[in-house]
Parts: C-alpha cells; structure tokens; sequence
C-alpha cells in the first residue's frame, strides 16, 4: 500500500501544472492578441474618449476590437525611461506618435477605438518595440489576425448573444470550429464583476511562430497551451447597465 501510494504520487507530481503554466499544445506561445468586448470595457472605463462617443450601430459594438499584440516577456525594447515614465503614468498623448499609411491608419482607428486615448502610442511602445517589426507591418499584422477573428463563428457568437450568457463550453466549440482542432486550449476569457453581472471583458489568444503571412488558424496552432479561465459571462450591451 505504501509502495502503492507512493507511486501515486509521483504521478500526479508529473502531471500537475502549476497554475498560470502553459501546458503544451505541440507547439510555443511566443505572442498574445489581447483582445477586449469594447461595452464590458466602457462599463469599467466610461469616461474614456472612446467610451463617451461609442453607439450600438458603431463596429465596436458587435465586433471585438484590438487591445493589443504582445510578444511573451518582452516590454519596452530600446524605449528612453522619459517615454517608458510617461507609459507608466498613462500619459499617452505625450508618446511618440505612430506613423501609418491612411489606410493602415484608418484600419486601426475602426478596430481598435482606443485611438482616441491615444492606445496605440502606448501598445507601440511597450509592446511594438519588441516585436522585431517596424510599426506599419505590427499594425498592419494585428489588424489582419483581428479581421480573421471577426470573421469567425467567435465574433458571430457573441454578436447573435448580445446582452445573454455565453458559456465557455460554447466560446470553447466556436473557436474550434473556426480556428482547428484544440484551438481553444490556447485561449483565455476573462471576465469582471459589474454589480450582480458577470461580465466578458476581454479573451487573449495564444500566437506561436510561423510564416510572417500566416493567418491566424496557423498561428493559434503552432501556440502552446494555456487554462481557459472564465466559466461563462454576459456579452454586454452598448450603454452602462
């Protein structure tokens, strides 16, 4: 019995994964697309700019939008400690702009309302620098993954249930389907507390390395594994509830 239980043991030491551990999928998670469901972000931040002038017939209202693409354990590659002070305080405006071509530009300001805060000055800074990418191609890539995204049974699904639950069980089975086998297990939900709601804030999506176009089936593929997180939350309406 002791022998017995010893061996036990042993078992679940080598299958336990510590939590926030990724358990791998075949493949390396080496950047995250961050990305938010823009009315549960304005419950939490209602005087943000973008907040203020969201309406329920703008693309953000039904469609996620761009938080940012963040390479694993990297911030701030060659930044001066003037810019990194003023990212830290969330001064944004005092950031360096981020200069884009117009279409690249409006892209961005349609995906990722929080341009009106000045957002992408700060994802640049602290995340774009260590991409390895020039500020055009990193925009122009997180772009294109968030235009893969919205046009998958994910964004059909939380559009079709705006203002109802959604569980992770069903979040879980639309990436699947539209991302391949296991796509799920490189995803995270996340959830917050709005009075006696619960809320879906934001989902960030395991990216691993492949070809420089690939899309964003490629990349959730060759990502490891991560802990799905939230059980199930509200797809939040435009407007404070």
């Amino acid at each position: 019995m002791r022998l017995g239980s010893a061996v036990f043991s042993l078992l679940l030491l080598a299958t336990f994964v510590p939590p926030g551990a990724q358990a791998q999928e075949g493949g390396k998670t080496t950047a995250l697309l961050a990305v938010s469901w823009q009315p549960a972000f304005c419950e939490t931040k209602p005087d943000k700019p973008e907040c203020k002038s969201q309406t329920a017939e703008r693309y953000d209202a039904s469609h996620f939008t761009l938080h940012g693409l963040w390479p694993m354990r990297k911030n701030y590659c060659g930044v001066s400690q003037a810019d990194m002070n003023a990212d830290a305080g969330s001064k944004w405006t005092r950031l360096p702009p981020v200069t884009l071509t117009a279409e690249t530009q409006k892209a961005l300001e349609k995906v990722m309302p929080g341009t009106q805060s000045a957002l992408e000055r700060h994802e640049w800074i602290k995340h774009g620098t260590c991409s390895g990418l020039e500020q055009e191609a990193y925009f122009s890539t997180a772009i294109a993954l968030m235009d893969d995204l919205n046009g998958s049974a994910v964004a059909k699904l939380f559009a079709a249930r705006v203002g109802q639950n959604v569980t992770a069980m069903e979040v879980q089975q639309a990436f699947d389907e539209s991302f391949g086998k296991n796509a799920s297990r490189r995803v995270k939900m996340r959830c917050e507390r709005d009075g006696e709601r619960r809320i879906i804030t934001e989902l960030t999506i395991g990216l691993g390395d492949t070809d420089e176009k690939a899309d964003l089936k490629e990349r959730i593929q060759a990502a490891g594994g991560t802990s799905f997180g939230c059980d199930q939350g509200v797809v939040d309406p435009v407007g404070l509830q």
